[in-house]
């Protein structure tokens, strides 16, 4: 063989001999990675090759499934879609997945290696694969009564509703919602044409936000409760019913801006009850200026700002700033300036009030079932901090009470059932240009004096006439209506 063959001989074997390396790579180095890969068709497809387990509430599937006739078998179905939307996330076989549906996906497909045992056996018999179920902690009556109150309200808003002994969420409910069913397939016609629906670059109401868990704002008025607590647990004040130093008008402190109360309130040297009562700025801007921003920072972060909180879907953390000047102290105090927090983080600042001073980690999963309904994973209630010690509870549990009785939260009543809340109107837009927010948190009470849900509301009313606009007469109707219906389910 002549030089030139020689070189091309040895160059096609080198050639023979890396198709072969590369070829043993893919199939035995690789083979896992590429087994799983979202880009590989045939993981899509085995994915929706079988029936996925359901979603549960009360006992009952709120989710199910349909067959396609196409190479993905099945695809996902809701029962009552859009109100269950910010439980459930979606999952779409061309969009992904998300909340639930996504975290707990390994169970629901039947892929989870806790689900092992069960295939195995399912395999030996000839029976299909089957997925889990997820249990969660949501009360159906619940539910309902937020999402149809924020529907009535025609307005963008939230609800979430809280056991306060465990943390178990028994609302969590947004609006406005969708249904996931629209974007559950692949249909470029259907679900292609939903989901660029669905968008918030095409639709400004942004109805796939989870307004529950990701959408943070100012608490306004409701903040005051963890001001409140703040003076209490560090001794500024001993006493709901002791006069505080509170001058009328106040000049914030290092400035010469008065900070104005809403109207013609008797807020001068106020107590604490009464000033909680009528929703004194003055009074609570001053507290928290005395107090100073460590403190008022420190109580806020045993209330859980600061964190994101995992239930298991991932809520925004809520804000109260830290390294501010006196004066945005006040107004931070209030639920103004930075401070920020989700409805997830004002319901809990409720529940642990309602809790005797103890705040228990939310969670909505209860559990996790084999298809034959054998738990997998059950959820224990988990201790998150304790931001009040149980006789300043008390004390805050008789000011919030006395708001509802006779203060700004009267619409929140429940007839033979004591209920504590708080209303706020919170600011919002440049120079407090836009309409402000409408809140109400509260909890109910029953005659054995323990606390079966706290609740938070929040309503974002563009469309209202803004003097209109307060949280007892926008958000309070509503939190009643979900307290009447948890209250009414433990009957």
């Amino acid at each position: 063989m002549n030089k030139p063959l020689r070189r091309v001989a040895i160059f096609c074997g080198l050639l023979m001999l890396a198709l072969l390396v590369r070829n043993n790579w893919i199939q035995y180095a690789q083979a896992g990675k590429l087994s799983t890969d979202e880009k590989n068709r045939r993981v899509a497809i085995e994915r929706y090759a079988t029936p996925r387990g359901d979603i549960i509430v009360d006992g009952e599937p709120i989710t199910g499934h349909k067959t396609t006739g196409g190479d993905f078998a099945y695809k996902r179905t809701y029962k009552n879609g859009a109100m269950w939307a910010p439980v459930t996330g979606y999952v779409s076989q061309a969009f992904g997945a998300n909340q639930i549906e996504s975290i707990e996906d390994g169970i629901l497909t039947g892929n989870d290696d806790r689900l092992f045992f069960r295939n195995t056996l399912d395999m030996l018999t000839g029976k299909k694969k089957q997925g889990g179920n997820v249990v969660t902690t949501l009360s159906g009556a619940a539910q309902k009564a937020a999402y149809n109150g924020l529907k009535k309200q025609g307005a963008k808003g939230s609800v979430v509703a809280l056991e306060p002994s465990t943390g178990k969420i028994l609302a969590l409910a947004s609006y406005p919602s969708y249904d996931p069913s629209t974007i559950a397939g692949n249909s470029l016609e259907t679900d292609a044409k939903a989901w660029e629906k669905l968008q918030k670059k095409n639709n400004p109401d942004d109805p796939m936000l989870n307004r529950a868990l990701r959408e943070v704002y100012p608490p306004g008025s409701t903040f005051k409760v963890v001001t409140a607590a703040a003076a209490l647990e560090h001794g500024m004040v001993e006493d709901a019913d002791q006069k505080t130093d509170t001058p009328l008008p106040y000049i914030m402190k290092g400035t010469t801006t008065e900070l104005k109360n809403e109207g013609n309130l008797p807020c001068e040297d106020a107590t604490l009850r009464e000033a909680l009562r009528v929703s004194c700025n003055t009074v609570f801007g001053k507290l928290g200026t005395d107090l100073g921003n460590d403190k008022m920072l420190e109580t806020a972060k045993k209330f859980g700002f600061g964190e994101e909180h995992f239930t298991p879907v991932r809520s925004s953390a809520s804000l109260f700033d830290k390294d501010m000047e006196p004066s945005q102290v006040a107004l931070s105090s209030i639920g103004q300036f930075n401070t920020a927090a989700t409805p997830l983080q004002m319901a809990m600042v409720a529940a642990a009030i309602a809790n005797n001073g103890t705040l228990m980690k939310p969670y909505m999963v209860d559990e996790l079932q084999t298809p034959g309904l054998d738990t997998i994973e059950k959820t224990d209630p988990e201790k998150f901090s304790e931001p009040v010690s149980p006789e300043n509870a008390q004390i805050l549990q008789s000011m919030m009470e006395t708001v509802v009785k006779d203060g700004t939260g009267t619409n929140a009543q429940i007839d033979g059932v004591t209920v504590g809340g708080k209303t706020g109107t919170a600011q919002h837009g440049e120079n407090n240009s836009k309409n402000p927010y409408a809140w109400f948190i509260s909890y109910a009470k029953t005659d054995d004096g323990s606390a079966p849900v706290a609740v938070a509301v929040v309503i974002e009313d563009e469309n209202a006439v803004r003097d209109d606009i307060s949280g007892g007469g926008l958000a309070a109707p509503i939190a009643k209506s979900v307290m009447e219906a948890v209250l009414k389910s433990k009957q």
